[in-house]
């Protein structure tokens, strides 16, 4: 069985990390799971790309990317989210492998659509023998940033970039941490969501906006052998579990 574990925590979160988030991570590495963290940075992305009076738009909750906008991108996820998580790791006492700053690709990425996203990618591959050898040093941090075989930088969503990484490592688990306790439907947690209900809030427009592709990667995920994903704002909370036997209901 796979001992790795993906955790995707959204720009929200990066902000609201608890010491329980800092235990879970010890306490899964003190039994033997290797940890990677994919990180977002979209309300940071977004506020700098205000700043410089760049056009913020989202479709279908994927950030439409100019390649103005994908240089603030990079600079964002890789000049100030990632050197900060990475900190807050190392201050409590986590030892952590930013993968980014290793100087080599670690997703290999294609155009989504270029006609409508711009600068914007899917992951079709991993660099899985630098990840693999960085887990085995620490907790990796990774970025959502492809590159395509052609060396073009693309933005990805986080995830998108978590799952397909998940699933490419064949993880046993990933884990969605964002800025809210799970997929909300009337205020409340759904503590199980199946593909079809999942497909009916959708179409009902109960469940839109960044939340569609989180919940879209995690089925994607599913499909493809991770065993379970869970939707949380703490790893310790069950949040929304979503596995692989809720694919078929």
């Amino acid at each position: 069985m796979s001992q790795i574990i993906v955790v995707k925590v959204g720009g929200h979160a990066t902000d609201q990390l608890t010491e329980e988030f800092f235990e879970q991570l010890r306490s899964w590495r003190q039994m033997g799971k290797q940890i990677l963290i994919v990180h977002g940075g979209g309300p940071q992305i977004s506020e700098w790309s205000a700043q410089l009076n760049l056009p913020v738009a989202k479709i279908n909750g994927v950030r439409v990317t100019s390649p103005q906008t994908l240089k603030v991108t990079q600079a964002v996820l890789l000049g100030l989210v990632q050197p900060t998580l990475c900190r807050q790791l190392s201050a409590h006492g986590l030892p952590v492998v930013g993968l980014n700053a290793g100087g080599q690709p670690v997703l290999v990425g294609d155009y989504l659509d270029q006609a409508v996203y711009g600068e914007v990618g899917q992951v079709i591959g991993i660099n899985r023998e630098y990840i693999n050898h960085a887990l085995a040093d620490g907790i990796g941090v990774c970025a959502p940033l492809a590159m395509t075989k052609s060396g073009k930088n693309l933005n990805v969503n986080g995830d998108v970039a978590a799952a397909a990484v998940a699933r490419l490592l064949g993880a046993e688990k990933l884990y969605l941490v964002t800025d809210v306790p799970g997929v909300m439907v009337n205020s409340h947690v759904i503590d199980q969501l199946s593909l079809q209900k999942a497909n009916q809030l959708f179409e009902a427009e109960i469940i839109k906006s960044g939340m569609q592709p989180k919940i879209k990667a995690a089925f994607d995920a599913l499909k493809h052998g991770v065993k379970e994903v869970k939707i949380t704002n703490q790893l310790q909370h069950s949040g929304t579990s979503l596995s692989v036997k809720q694919l078929a209901i």
